[in-house]
């Protein structure tokens, strides 16, 4: 079985390359990136990937059995063209079988939302492909609470439009742990997986960062539009618009889903117990 991972140069790519490597040999695993170059360190093979270059595509996914596609960067509207580009070129190579990373979060009313709606297009299009199928539908990111730990300690606190909703959080290499099981084993054929941790509310979640820092963060609700307007100042326009929306998915419900990661990775997600206490004995914290 050949088995390629698209944007390999990528952190979560890269967290399934090496979680497949795990399961095959090298000479299995063959990466596809934009630049080839960036993915050199993870000691496969690495063939052009760039979404918008489908002749290019075909030409790298030939000899390839089962596919992960990483859901792309770019605007709504581009990505699920560049979708279709690599699906039409796994197809066209003889490709077998897809495995497509996917998000979770409010289908409609929030500026979030159209990149929600682009990757459920996307999922109707790998289920319509022909080909065999898996979907995972990744919760939020944690890494990004804990990277911003310095500017959590310099607000006193955390602050967004989030209120008592609760998040499905889960981390990088729980999901490159769930997705080579995907990769790897026909069992999962045919099924779409909401993959994330324990849902936390912010509230929970200052505490952990504040077990594992040795800190005293608090947890500041505030609304929508404040929040929107603050992240714009800060990040821009679009990138705030972004964030405002992720977190008024949270607040209405939207990333409070039950977790199929057991049936996707074969075990439980970690706890956030664990995860903490690890940075905290490992001095992350």
């Amino acid at each position: 079985m050949n088995i390629a991972i698209t944007a390999a140069s990528g952190q979560l790519g890269e967290a399934i390359v090496k979680a497949t490597l795990a399961i095959l040999p090298k000479e299995n695993v063959i990466g596809l990136a934009r630049t080839p170059e960036n993915a050199a360190h993870l000691g496969i093979e690495v063939r052009p990937g760039d979404y918008n270059d489908k002749g290019a595509l075909e030409q790298s996914l030939q000899s390839i059995d089962t596919l992960l596609l990483v859901s792309g960067m770019d605007a709504p509207d581009k990505r699920i063209g560049q979708h279709r580009n690599v699906i039409e070129a796994a197809r066209n190579s003889g490709v077998k079988k897809i495995v497509y990373t996917s998000v979770q979060g409010a289908e409609e009313g929030t500026a979030f939302s159209p990149i929600i709606q682009s990757n459920r297009q996307t999922e109707d299009d790998v289920r319509n492909s022909g080909l065999d199928w898996v979907i995972g539908r990744n919760g939020i990111y944690i890494e990004p609470d804990v990277e911003y730990i310095e500017s959590y300690k310099k607000a006193g606190g955390i602050t967004n439009c989030a209120g008592d909703g609760k998040c499905g959080y889960t981390t990088r290499p729980e999901l490159a742990y769930a997705y080579a099981r995907m990769l790897t084993e026909a069992k999962h054929n045919g099924q779409t997986y909401n993959l994330n941790g324990e849902a936390l509310t912010q509230y929970q979640l200052a505490e952990y960062l504040n077990g594992a820092f040795g800190t005293s963060l608090t947890y500041t609700s505030m609304s929508v539009e404040a929040y929107r307007e603050d992240r714009q100042a800060e990040l821009g326009d679009f990138m705030g618009e972004v964030i405002a929306g992720i977190y008024e998915g949270i607040r209405n419900g939207k990333s409070n889903n039950p977790s199929d990661f057991l049936a996707a990775a074969g075990r439980a997600h970690q706890s956030w117990q664990d995860y903490f206490e690890a940075l905290r004995v490992n001095g992350v914290a």
